[in-house]
């Protein structure tokens, strides 16, 4: 079961003070984990997480970007919502009201992992069958897996994919009796964790 994100993190106790005020603690259930690294930030991550802006969007931007979030160009154009960064650059979304799929006012909404064209069906059997989440929508922009139908927290996966470089910084979790545990990699090369 998909029970969390690993995230990298310079200084952890800065990072995770970060994301608690950022997301209000409003989760889903999902446990935000962060290990300690001595290696800086340099690529584009293929994992990132959003979040909600609620009906006043601009305001809560305004509150992030006083928590110590940044914003980001990462190519993304005129989009209907917010690219900002925490304050070791992991790039993250803000989503605007309207936005298909969110469900909650505010916190996590969605962990979106880079997925290319050619892997979307290979992913998507891959983290329904590992993360135990089920495919409740597939277009042609990707696809979303909810736990249940009712979830706040959705996983999205769709292109672009990112080059991938380095070891990713923000990684799934998933909690499986009976599994070893440690850091394996799913069919597109991107690690992730699994606790017993």
């Amino acid at each position: 079961m998909l029970t969390g994100i690993v995230i990298d993190a310079l200084d952890v106790t800065r990072l995770e003070r970060f994301w608690r005020a950022a997301t209000r603690g409003r989760t889903g259930g999902l446990a935000l984990r962060f290990a300690r690294t001595a290696r800086p930030k340099t690529d584009k991550n293929r994992l990132h997480l959003d979040l909600s802006g609620g009906p006043d969007w601009r305001s809560e931007v305004t509150r992030l970007l006083e928590l110590g979030a940044t914003r980001a160009d990462i190519g993304q154009g005129e989009v209907p919502w917010d690219v900002l960064a925490d304050p070791e650059g992991n790039e993250f979304c803000v989503l605007r009201p309207g936005h298909p799929g969110v469900r909650s006012d505010s916190g996590l909404v969605a962990i979106c992992l880079d997925v290319a064209e050619r892997d979307r069906g290979v992913q998507s059997d891959f983290w329904q069958s590992e993360a135990g989440w089920h495919a409740v929508e597939d277009h042609d922009w990707g696809v979303r897996l909810r736990s249940r139908a009712d979830s706040p927290v959705a996983l999205v996966m769709g292109p672009p994919a990112a080059p991938k470089r380095e070891r990713n910084r923000l990684r799934p979790e998933v909690t499986r009796a009976g599994r070893e545990p440690g850091e394996f990699l799913d069919p597109a090369g991107n690690e992730y964790h699994v606790r017993s």
